[in-house]
C-alpha cells in the first residue's frame, strides 16, 4: 500500500476543474510507474481488481452533456475497495492452496537456512578447492599401489626359482614353457595363482628323489605369489568401509534447527498472525506462489541490510512531525495517516530535508521509521485491522519541477512497493490541483485495477465532504473540516457529531432541550462558513422570556473554525441555534452537545 501512496504522490492529473474522483482498486503486483510530484507517502501497495471512478462536480460548474452522463453513470457504479478476509478457512480454494504451498516453501527455506544463505555462499569458494587435490593424491596413490601389485607377482616368481639350487634346470624349463601365455592384468590376481599352481603340478611329476625340496620351494613361491592378492582383498574392503563410516558419522550429526525469521515483529509460520503477513505478499503478487516467496526473501534481506530493528531506536528528530502524522480512525477502524506536502513550501524545511543525498537519505530513514512504528501498532490477528488509510494533502504542494523532492519520492516509492505490500486500505488525495489530476489520468492506464480501486481524489471544494465519507467528522482534524483538536477539549472523539446539509438560500435551526438546573455545552462548525449564526434560549413556560445567548452575526471562514458555547439555566426550555445560508451553494453543518448537572 505504501507503493500506492507514492504512486499517487508522484502522479499529477485531470482538468482544471474542481473534481472529486473516487478511484477504487486492488493492489499492484508489478511495480507501477513512478510519477513525479509530492513526497513519499506511508504505505506500499500492489494491484488487483476492477476500479470505478466517481466524479463529483460542483453544481455551478457544468460541462458537455455527454461527459456529465458518463460521470453520473460512473457514480452509480462506484464501489469502494473491500478488503478480503484473512481467515484461512474462509479463503477460496485456489487462494487456500496457494497459502499452503507458500508455507511449505518457507518451511523448507527455514530448515535450509536460506534466509541467511548469502554468508555461506561467500565461504564456498574458499572451502571447495581443498578437497579436490586430496582426491587426486589418493587416486595417484591407488594407481601406484596397483602398479606395484602388478609387478610383485612376476618378481616373486622370477626370484624364487633362483633360490631353488636343487632343480634349477626344471625351473628354467617350466618358465620357458609358461612364457607364451600373456601376463595377467593387475586387477586379476586369481589368474596368477592358477598359473603358479599349474607349475607346481608339473614340477611335482618331474621331480626325482630330491624333488621334495623342489616342490616345497615351489609351494613357498605359490604362497608368496598368492599372498599379495589376499592382502589386496583385505585392503579393498577396508577402503570401502572407511567412507561408509564417514557417511555414518555425518548421518549421526543432527541437522541444525530451523532458523527464526520475523517480519514486523511477527515470526514466520509461528502463529496464525503469520498467515496475515503471507497473504499480503500473495495478494501483492496475484497469488503467484513463487513470486510471493521471492518477494518475502528479498524483503527479509532488505530489512537486514537497511537495519530495520536498529532503525526503530534511532533518534532522527521531530522536524517533520507536521509533514506526516497519525490521527484518528476511519469508520471501519483503520488508523489514518496524514501526509501534508504543503509544509515543504517552507524553503528552510525543504533545504534541510532534500538539499543533498545525505539529507534525502535521512528523510527516507525517518519515513521508513515512522511507517514501521505505525505498522507495529496494527492488529495482525486474522480478524484484526492490519491496514491503514492514507490522506494526502496536496494544498500548496511543490510542483513536479522540484528535482530533489521527485528523487526522494521515487526512491521511497521503490522501497515501499517492494517491501510493504497491502498496508493501505484507502488512498485519499485532497486539495488536488488540476495538474495532479491531469498527470494521474495520463498514467492511469498503467496502474493495476487493484491499486486504482483504492484511490480517491477530491478538489479543494470537495475535500472535507470526501473525507466525511470515510472518516467521521469527530475523527477528522479541524484543519480539514472536522472537529478533532489537540489538547484538552470539552469534547473528544468519543462524542459523536451530527451532520446536516443546508441547502442554498435556506435557514436551518437546531434545538437542544434542557431541564432545570442544567448546563448545556455545544460546539458547531459550518464547512466553509459564510453564513449567519445566532443562538437563543426559549423557556417552556408561556410567561417566560427568551434569552439571547449569541447575537446573530455573519461568520466567515477566516473568523473561526469552530464555535464553542454553553448556557446555564434553572428552568426547563430549549436552546435554539439558527444557521442562515444565503449563498448559492449548499453547506455542511456539524454540531454536537452534552449536558452537565448544575446547582447554585
Amino acid at each position: 500500500m505504501a507503493q500506492e501512496t507514492l504512486d499517487s504522490e508522484s502522479a499529477p492529473a485531470a482538468p482544471a476543474q474542481e473534481v472529486s474522483v473516487v478511484v477504487e482498486k486492488p493492489q499492484v503486483t508489478e511495480k507501477e510507474p513512478q510519477p513525479s510530484a509530492p513526497a513519499p507517502l506511508p504505505e506500499p501497495e500492489v494491484p488487483e481488481k476492477p476500479a470505478v471512478v466517481a466524479v463529483e462536480e460542483e453544481a455551478v460548474e457544468v460541462e458537455k452533456p455527454k461527459v456529465e452522463e458518463k460521470e453520473e453513470t460512473k457514480i452509480t457504479q462506484s464501489v469502494s475497495f473491500k478488503e478480503e478476509t484473512n481467515i484461512a478457512g474462509e479463503l477460496p480454494e485456489p487462494q487456500k492452496k496457494a497459502l499452503d504451498e507458500l508455507k511449505q516453501l518457507i518451511q523448507e527455506a527455514l530448515n535450509n537456512h536460506e534466509f541467511t544463505a548469502k554468508p555461506k555462499a561467500e565461504e564456498k569458494p574458499v572451502a571447495e578447492p581443498e578437497p579436490e587435490p586430496k582426491k587426486e593424491e589418493e587416486e595417484n596413490k591407488e594407481e601406484k599401489k596397483e602398479e606395484k601389485e602388478e609387478e610383485t607377482p612376476a618378481a616373486a616368481i622370477s626370484e624364487e626359482p633362483k633360490v631353488e639350487t636343487d632343480a634349477p634346470a626344471a625351473v628354467e624349463v617350466k618358465e620357458e614353457e609358461n612364457t607364451p601365455p600373456p601376463p595377467p592384468p593387475a586387477d586379476a590376481p586369481a589368474a596368477e595363482v592358477v598359473v603358479v599352481e599349474t607349475e607346481v603340478a608339473e614340477k611335482a611329476k618331474a621331480v626325482d628323489d630330491d624333488g621334495a625340496k623342489t616342490v616345497e620351494a615351489i609351494e613357498e613361491s605359490v604362497v608368496a605369489v598368492a599372498a599379495p592378492p589376499a592382502e589386496k582383498e583385505k585392503e579393498e574392503p577396508s577402503a570401502e568401509v572407511a567412507p561408509q563410516s564417514e557417511e555414518t558419522k555425518e548421518a549421526q550429526v543432527p541437522p541444525p534447527p530451523p532458523e527464526k525469521v520475523s517480519i514486523w515483529g511477527i515470526p514466520l509460520l509461528a502463529e496464525e498472525k503469520s498467515d496475515v503477513i503471507l497473504l499480503k505478499f500473495l495478494r501483492a503478487r496475484d497469488f503467484k506462489v513463487k513470486d510471493a516467496f521471492t518477494m518475502i526473501k528479498n524483503t527479509v534481506s532488505w530489512r537486514k541490510e537497511f537495519g530495520i530493528e536498529t532503525l526503530l531506536d534511532e533518534d532522527l528528530g521531530n522536524e517533520l512531525e507536521k509533514v506526516v502524522f497519525m490521527q484518528g480512525f476511519d469508520k471501519e477502524g483503520h488508523p489514518v495517516c496524514y501526509n501534508v506536502y504543503g509544509e515543504f513550501q517552507n524553503k528552510e524545511l525543504y533545504q534541510n530535508t532534500f538539499a543533498d543525498e545525505e539529507k534525502r537519505s535521512k528523510f527516507l530513514r525517518w519515513r521508513i521509521q515512522f511507517l514501521e512504528k505505525s505498522i507495529r501498532k496494527l492488529d495482525f490477528n486474522p480478524t484484526g485491522i492490519n491496514t491503514m488509510v492514507q490522506v494526502n494533502d496536496l494544498k500548496n504542494s511543490p510542483g513536479p519541477g522540484k528535482k530533489e523532492l521527485r528523487q526522494a519520492t521515487n526512491q521511497a516509492l521503490n522501497l515501499l512497493q517492494d517491501n510493504y505490500p497491502e498496508f493501505v486500505a484507502k488512498q485519499v488525495f485532497i486539495n488536488v490541483p488540476w495538474w495532479y489530476l491531469a498527470f494521474n489520468r495520463m498514467i492511469s492506464p498503467f496502474l493495476t485495477q487493484r491499486t486504482k480501486s483504492k484511490f480517491v481524489f477530491a478538489s479543494p471544494a470537495k475535500s472535507a465532504e470526501t473525507l466525511f465519507k470515510y472518516i467521521a467528522p469527530e475523527q477528522v482534524p479541524v484543519q480539514y473540516g472536522g472537529l478533532s483538536r489537540e489538547g484538552e477539549q470539552e469534547f473528544s472523539v468519543a462524542d459523536a457529531v451530527t451532520e446536516v446539509t443546508i441547502k442554498p438560500a435556506a435557514k436551518h435551526s437546531v434545538e437542544f432541550p434542557i431541564t432545570e438546573n442544567c448546563n448545556l455545552v455545544w460546539e458547531l462548525r459550518v464547512v466553509g462558513w459564510e453564513v449567519n449564526y445566532g443562538a437563543e434560549f426559549v423557556p417552556t413556560a408561556e410567561d417566560g422570556y427568551t434569552v439571547i445567548v449569541s447575537k446573530t452575526r455573519k461568520v466567515s471562514s477566516a473568523d473561526e473554525t469552530v464555535i464553542s458555547d454553553s448556557f446555564k439555566t434553572g428552568e426547563p426550555g430549549k436552546v435554539v441555534l439558527t444557521i442562515d445560508n444565503q449563498t448559492s451553494k449548499k453547506k455542511k453543518l456539524l454540531y454536537r452537545s452534552k449536558t452537565k448537572p448544575y446547582s447554585d
